[in-house]
């Protein structure tokens, strides 16, 4: 015989008070882990660690709850808990609203200490100068590609990647009245401009498009003005007291925009493999070549040698007063692996023996 609403809810209200207690112990248990980290002066945030946390879980998990589910709740926890020894210091592309914001918590989990910064250089800046433990800077796009500033800072940046968050990136007009009707001007950040124009040049093609700092400050603007419009997040709607005039007006579905997780060296050393399968990590580099016929295919060499797979290769053109400035381009390259295993050590060797400049940017464990 089913069981009654009220039934099921005493049955859920005894699960709680169990998970409660549970959930308390496993803090407990944090709380002596802190202990000895303070002790031996080990970082109190491990990507890695975690990430092998949650790996287990999902694989262990008999259902019906979905492995992102997991992800979230267990991300979640281990923030709580982790605030118990620290709260991390967090800058992102604020203000309140902005994707950059929400790829922090997802990433961090909600008890961290926000650092809103009003550029992705300042990200960088509080980063490097320690006003903040770590920074989440947007890195590349599923429709637009490359950030191309993030990626200019990471050349001269004592910054280095500690781990990657991939946030599905969902545009919306926002308004202060819940019409599209008298929209004279659209704010929004470049990228998020770029990522709707088919859908501005169709529905609103006599609207000025101005370009803001961040999404979150579009819409900031957008409250400020009944003819303008803002594109961003529901939660930018919610801070600036906005409607959702239409959602989800990005060109494409699908649209992701994967972050990168930044910190000094001294605030955490490369990460250690994620995993013993390996597989899970990503080693990002960038490069310079001289320039001469067959210099950029020689760099393919090493990897097929060694079976190093390559994951994505950018080119930039290099920038005055940078190191790689005697050359015309720098590369930046992700390899599968990490610096542990021995092929992937033994083609990066090789690799920096072909190079005019080489960096490693960052190994960490890749976003799922």
């Amino acid at each position: 015989m089913a069981r009654s609403l009220a039934e099921l809810r005493t049955a859920i209200d005894a699960v709680d008070q169990e998970l409660l207690a549970l959930l308390n112990r496993r803090a407990a248990l944090a709380h002596e882990v802190g202990e000895v980290k303070k002790l031996d002066g080990s970082p109190v945030f491990r990507p890695e660690r975690e990430a092998q946390v949650i790996a287990s879980l999902q694989q262990a998990n008999p259902g019906p709850l979905k492995p992102e589910g997991i992800a979230h709740v267990w991300r979640e926890i281990m923030s709580a808990c982790r605030a118990l020894e620290a709260r991390l210091r967090v800058a992102y592309l604020g203000p309140a609203g902005t994707f950059s914001e929400q790829a922090a918590l997802q990433f961090f989990g909600a008890s961290i200490e926000r650092v809103p910064c009003a550029s992705i250089d300042e990200v960088f800046q509080a980063t490097a100068a320690g006003r903040a433990d770590y920074g989440v800077a947007p890195m590349e796009n599923s429709t637009e590609g490359v950030v191309s500033r993030s990626l200019d800072l990471l050349l001269n940046s004592p910054v280095h990647v500690v781990g990657e968050t991939s946030l599905l990136v969902r545009h919306n007009l926002l308004r202060s009245s819940p019409s599209l009707e008298g929209i004279t001007a659209v704010y929004a950040h470049p990228q998020a401009l770029a990522q709707c124009q088919q859908w501005l040049n169709t529905h609103l093609p006599h609207a000025e498009r101005h370009a803001a700092s961040s999404n979150a400050e579009g819409a900031r603007l957008a409250s400020t003005h009944p003819a303008w419009a803002g594109i961003a997040s529901e939660r930018a709607a919610s801070e600036f007291g906005l409607h959702v005039v239409v959602p989800a007006i990005q060109d494409e579905a699908g649209n992701r925009t994967r972050f990168a997780i930044l910190c000094l060296p001294s605030t955490l050393a490369m990460p250690a493999p994620s995993g013993p399968q390996g597989g899970r990590d990503c080693v990002s580099l960038v490069l310079s070549v001289p320039n001469r016929p067959g210099a950029v295919h020689d760099l393919l060499t090493p990897l097929k040698k060694h079976g190093v797979s390559m994951t994505r290769f950018e080119s930039r053109p290099a920038r005055s007063g940078s190191p790689v400035s005697a050359w015309e381009y720098h590369f930046y390259i992700d390899l599968q692996g990490h610096p542990s295993e021995p092929h992937v050590a033994a083609a990066l060797q090789e690799l920096q023996g072909l190079c005019a400049f080489y960096k490693v940017l960052g190994a960490y464990p890749v976003s799922e």
